[in-house]
């Protein structure tokens, strides 16, 4: 009988949607499941971005360049620009999500058995990603005791060897909501540029940021324009999951032109959302206003009601809608499949992500759970109602 690959047995399940199949029993049963466990937003895509779609006047569905739309990144590049990012049309390369962007950077910038340095917890595609490329993943551990903050440059120097190509970070983060200072993202710039290294930001969740702090991009640091390549994605910025665009971005023109390469072998990223993605450039600031206060209220309200749970520990979020807490149970990946299949309060429960695969470190992380503040905040307070309840029940089962 043939055999599949290695890397295939050796892709990750993705903690997020393992638990899928347990969930859908326990709507069979007539319970009502709380969603904690996905980014997916509730927030309304803007309306701008779904009537070019509806008014599209197409009628042959061709491929668009391999880099994308042209008006379309002459606009991203704007867009960019507005927010005090030098970033030109050229430096951009649009692809199918965040996903391929991130495939495209390992893929350009790494051969097999290379390895990338990332802060864990991280989002658990990373590892998926690395399996696919076939680079290996050297975690530094960051603690919820810090609110998960940068390890000590140390930390890093500790792992870089010859085989190291780059660092690896998601600003702000998934799972953690921990956003990065400008003084964090200069010692990173530092290290990288000191060892000939690629630093990789993830910064899809820019626009979500709290309590007055800023964004730094790594496209705004002097002298990182060799290191530096930006992953973004539509898919949270304008609640547009299912669009499937984003993009890779830097200033290495050698790097771009080696994505180009991996771009054109794909051959062109989908039409009709690339459409919808440019519209979705005239969003108006008052959606991102209303958004952001929205998401503040959420995480306001999801931390205060966590607290009020004895041995819970969870890190206040500074930025993106998910945090990790720290919950008084042996094994969150047990708990959350009980919490499904043998556990409900008044016909509801909760589903959580289990947070140990957002590490690449065995057995860490194992009692933390990563959750989704993209709930109202009524059903976020039952939720963690239900969680309350639900810890004391397993505990003494």
């Amino acid at each position: 009988m043939p055999k599949v690959s290695v890397k295939g047995q050796q892709m990750p399940e993705s903690p997020i949607r393992k638990l899928v199949p347990y969930a859908e029993i326990a709507k069979k049963k007539g319970h009502k499941v709380y969603h904690l466990n996905i980014g997916q937003p509730d927030i309304k895509t803007p309306e701008v971005a779904l009537q070019a779609v509806k008014n599209a006047d197409i009628t042959v569905l061709e491929y668009s360049h391999s880099a994308g739309f042209e008006s379309y990144r002459t606009k991203l590049s704007q867009y960019y620009k507005n927010h005090g990012l030098p970033i030109d049309t050229q430096d951009i390369i649009i692809t199918t999500g965040g996903s391929e962007a991130l495939l495209f950077a390992m893929g350009s910038t790494m051969d097999t058995d290379d390895e990338i340095i990332i802060p864990e917890p991280f989002y658990a595609n990373y590892n998926g990603f690395s399996t696919a490329s076939g680079v290996k993943v050297v975690p530094v551990i960051s603690g919820i005791e810090t609110g998960f903050a940068l390890p000590p440059i140390e930390a890093f120097e500790k792992l870089i060897t010859p085989k190291t190509k780059a660092i690896l970070i998601c600003n702000p983060g998934n799972p953690t909501g921990y956003l990065y200072s400008q003084e964090e993202i200069l010692k990173l710039a530092e290290i990288v540029k000191k060892h000939d290294l690629f630093l990789i930001a993830d910064e899809v969740y820019r626009e979500f940021i709290y309590d007055g702090d800023k964004h730094f991009s790594v496209m705004n640091v002097p002298g990182l324009e060799e290191n530096a390549i930006m992953i973004d994605s539509v898919s949270k910025r304008y609640s547009m999951c299912g669009a499937r665009i984003g993009c890779i971005v830097s200033k290495n023109k050698e790097v771009m032109a080696t994505a180009m390469k991996f771009a054109q072998a794909r051959l062109s990223p989908p039409t009709y959302a690339q459409i919808a993605s440019e519209a979705a450039l005239e969003t108006p600031q008052s959606y991102f206003d209303d958004v952001i206060s929205e998401y503040k209220d959420r995480r306001d309200t999801l931390i205060a009601e966590l607290n009020k749970i004895e041995g819970v520990t969870v890190a206040t979020p500074k930025g993106a809608f998910y945090c990790i807490a720290k919950l008084p149970i042996d094994n969150a990946d047990k708990f959350a499949q009980w919490l499904l299949e043998s556990y409900d309060l008044n016909g509801e429960t909760v589903m959580v992500a289990p947070a140990a695969g957002f590490y690449s470190t065995p057995n860490v992380g194992l009692d933390e759970v990563r959750i989704a503040y993209v709930l109202k905040k009524d059903d976020l307070i039952k939720s963690v109602q239900i969680l309350k309840e639900a810890i004391t029940a397993y505990n003494n089962k």
